[in-house]
């Protein structure tokens, strides 16, 4: 039960719906407050359209010292509200990971906020699957690379999902039930080189 803005990580990760006038009225509550911490800096960035949040877009920020406890800040879109689907979570968590890996971050916190800009069709427990899932399946990957040499070292060790109080009981359960999906999606991956022809 933390918020974007609590987490001593380094690396936290918060989602945006695409930027409008109307969607900012609707924001309460972690985005707010993350955004107070900053002094503004995620506002400003899109209102002036540079990061806009379109699906999957990312940027990342180095927050000055002392406004939040994580060490980077990756902000991923979602796109237009009309187009969320939990397969586009899992694609988020994919996101995710990959630029945990690429940054070295052993420790990852992940906040969707999607409740709090004003959106509920889907569950929060349906969200926090799927990107669990998403998050699980390319850490499989990238495990799969580093064996053939053909990715950095990377060891995922800490993966935090952040929920509030009201809905911490049923992450949980959608993380146990991730592990299981993604154990069983990994179970039927090809075991083969990804280099063709190598033995």
């Amino acid at each position: 039960m933390e918020g974007p803005y609590t987490a001593d990580a380094p690396l936290q990760v918060v989602c945006y719906f695409k930027y409008t006038p109307e969607g900012v009225k609707r924001m309460s509550g972690a985005p707010v407050e993350l955004d107070k911490h900053l002094g503004g800096i995620i506002a400003s960035l899109r209102e002036r359209g540079e990061f806009v949040g379109d699906d999957v877009e990312t940027i990342l920020i180095i927050p000055p010292e002392g406004r939040i406890k994580a060490k980077a800040l990756l902000l991923i879109g979602l796109g237009d509200e009309a187009t969320l689907t939990l397969e586009k979570m899992e694609r988020v968590g994919k996101v995710a990971l990959r630029e945990a890996s690429r940054l070295g971050v052993k420790k990852v916190a992940f906040a969707p906020i999607i409740r709090d800009q004003g959106n509920s069709a889907f569950s929060t427990g349906d969200v926090a699957r799927s990107v669990i899932r998403g998050v699980l399946l390319a850490n499989d990957t990238e495990r799969r690379l580093q064996k053939e040499n053909l990715g950095k070292t990377f060891t995922l060790e800490e993966w935090s999902e952040e929920a509030g109080p009201a809905y911490f009981d049923e992450t949980v359960g959608a993380a146990e039930k991730a592990v299981k999906e993604a154990q069983t999606a990994i179970s039927s991956r090809p075991t083969g080189n990804y280099i063709t022809g190598k033995k």
